[in-house]
């Protein structure tokens, strides 16, 4: 045996051992550099739903312009929604959000108590849709003082509002599973939002005032043109193969939301309008103008709806949106002036009021 030689070799062979346990530490350290750097950044574990702590107010393009406006939300993934009963009920209430006539419309499985319209109508995409009502903020920002009763409410009395206005029925029980199973998504969907935070693309965005009045004969040709193909030629929706609910929505109509709805509002109509319609618009790339949209919303709304007595509405009138449709109010604007505009004079009435 050739000793030389053999040394020669383990050396060698030691010589390659400690560099492939350099390089596989190396390796290793560099992999876990790119886990944390993926964990810092958010990447590897959807947190999307939570907001960045360090940074509460961000730089978000808005109409083309660049202001700081507010931290960013994104619902949540599916995947994280926990196992168990708790998990359940996050489903469940995401389902009643998603095709609610099925289970409280005309032809509804557990009650007769709507009109056939679903939560997601408003709330689009079971409220995870910027500047569509989603739900980023809803659970956190309760309990709260409600301008229209005037008292402070739970979460659950926005459900009960919505069922008895856009909806246009009757509301059920707090203490029912629905209601709680509701709830349970949406306090999912804005987990980790706290309260007084404000998030960017929460309800329907609120557009410049026009100069002048929103037009409903303009507004005509705009939803014959852009939105009778999905609502129909009388605003009455597309119903379903199975009619327990619409594939579109009815706009007016005994189906339709009453007159004490928040789309009924025009401000908040016309935002919601701009950002969301025709079928797959979505923010910022708009298909209609402003004006476009304040037009088609002053239309809409102009149609023959259900009303609702909102007699008890704004105890204080001080408090009474600009752009309520109904008197009595604490001003000397028309009441065609608050449902059509313009909203400049009224907005400049109350700033100074309110000084």
């Amino acid at each position: 045996m050739n000793f030389e030689n053999s040394n020669e070799t383990e050396k060698l062979i030691v010589s390659i051992a400690k560099t492939t346990a350099k390089v596989s530490f190396l390796s290793a350290l560099c992999g876990l550099i790119f886990v944390f750097a993926f964990i810092w950044k958010g990447s590897l574990f959807p947190v999307n739903n939570v907001p960045v702590k360090q940074k509460n107010v961000v730089e978000i393009p808005a109409n083309g312009k660049t202001g700081k406006i507010g931290t960013t939300w994104s619902a949540p993934n599916d995947e994280l929604i926990p196992a168990g009963k708790y998990g359940n009920m996050i489903r469940y209430g995401r389902e009643l959000v998603a095709h609610t006539a099925r289970y409280f419309g005309p032809c509804g499985s557990l009650a007769k108590m709507s009109n056939g319209m679903n939560c997601q109508n408003c709330h689009l995409q079971g409220g995870t849709k910027i500047f569509a009502n989603n739900f980023s903020v809803f659970f956190a920002s309760y309990p709260k003082m409600s301008a229209r009763s005037g008292k402070k409410e739970p979460a659950s009395t926005r459900i009960s509002d919505c069922f008895q206005r856009s909806l246009n029925g009757k509301a059920p029980a707090a203490n029912t599973k629905e209601v709680q199973a509701m709830l349970a998504y949406m306090k999912w969907l804005g987990a980790g939002v706290k309260k007084g935070i404000k998030v960017f693309g929460t309800a329907s965005e609120k557009l410049k005032y026009m100069d002048k009045p929103a037009d409903p004969v303009k507004g005509r040709l705009v939803y014959y043109k852009r939105c009778a193909s999905c609502h129909g030629q009388k605003g009455e929706g597309l119903i379903g193969a199975d009619k327990k609910e619409y594939t579109y929505p009815p706009l007016w109509g005994a189906d339709s939301y009453n007159d004490g709805a928040g789309l009924f509002r025009l401000t908040n109509f016309a935002g919601f309008v701009k950002n969301n319609m025709p079928f797959g618009t979505s923010y910022p790339d708009a298909r209609l103008s402003d004006s476009q949209a304040w037009d088609v919303a002053a239309f809409v709304n102009s149609q023959a709806r259900p009303h609702k007595d909102q007699s008890k509405d704004y105890p204080d009138l001080m408090k009474k949106p600009l752009d309520a449709p109904f008197g009595p109010y604490a001003d000397h604007f028309t009441s065609t002036q608050h449902k059509f505009g313009p909203f400049a004079p009224i907005a400049a009435f109350y700033k100074k009021s309110n000084k």
